[in-house]
Order: structure tokens, then sequence, then C-alpha cells
């Protein structure tokens, strides 16, 4: 097992602990260090499985079957194209392809400083307003390749405040 820092097994500990009398705890577990620390990689699976008991091989099941969990950190801004049917037929393939150029990555990519995250979507839901862009949460809708630069500089310059 690769060396964790003392305070991540510490708080990794605690969170598995919290779930000691659930009959299946696996999916609560794995939620909540999703959520303390973005991603998941092998070696919190690997302290997880002795800490419960549980498989490595199941952990890495579950992490890698289900798409909101990570293994590799992910941007500050997770940017997510849809490329449903609805939003597909209204040209999200072009909007992501300039996601694409613009920040040198490719879906599942993150960018070398860190900030974006790019995620190809199977449909979100949003098909009244596609194509629809969702970055942490706020949908852009009816989104135009010539926004995506406007989007990009958007964020970019809450990093420069």
């Amino acid at each position: 097992m690769a060396r964790l820092q003392s305070q991540a097994v510490e708080q990794i500990t605690e969170i598995v602990n919290r779930y000691k009398g659930e009959g299946t705890p696996l999916m609560m577990i794995l939620s909540d260090i999703q959520k303390e620390y973005g991603y998941i990689p092998l070696e919190v699976q690997e302290l997880v499985s002795s800490l419960t008991g549980i498989p490595v091989s199941e952990i890495y099941g579950v992490v890698t079957f289900y798409s909101f969990f990570s293994l590799t950190p992910k941007g500050k801004y997770v940017i997510g194209v849809c490329l449903g049917t609805a939003c597909y037929v209204k040209g999200s393939q072009l909007v992501l392809d300039k996601f694409e150029e613009l920040l040198s990555i490719k879906p599942g990519e993150t960018s070398a400083d860190g900030l974006f995250t790019l995620d190809a979507l199977r449909c979100v839901g949003a098909c009244a307003i596609a194509p629809a862009v969702s970055i942490n949460g706020k949908v852009y809708p009816m989104v135009q390749v010539g926004q995506v630069e406007s989007i990009i500089k958007e964020y970019r310059s809450k990093e420069a405040n």
C-alpha cells in the first residue's frame, strides 16, 4: 500500500467508523471520501478494504462503475458537456471540441494548471435548453461555440481575483 499521510488515514478511518453499524456501508463511505478529497485513489481503496474487510476488487469495481467517483484528482472547475441526443443535434459536440481546443485537454482529463476537468456527459435531462453545459452545478443553457472562450475566461478571472 502506498503511504498516506497520517492525517488522511485518521480522517478516512473516522469516515469508515461512521458507518460501522450499516449493513452495506461501501457507497456511503466512498461518497464521503469523494466529497472530502475529490477522488479515491488506489491507496485509499486499500485502506478502506483493510478497515472494512471488503475486497479491494469490489471497492475498485464500485469506484470505476459509478461516474461520480473518480480515481484521479479533478480540476477546481468540472466542465460537463452534454452529448445526449437533443444536445448533440444542436451542436454540443462542436462545443466540446472548442473546450478541448482552448483547454488543451480531452474528456476525462484535467488542465495542466489544475483548474479545469472536462467531461463528456450523456443526457443530463436539460433537453429544453440544449446544448447544455454545467460547471460545478451551474448550468449554461443553449451554449454556442462562440461562447466557450468567454465561459473559460469567466472562471479564469475568478482565479485572478
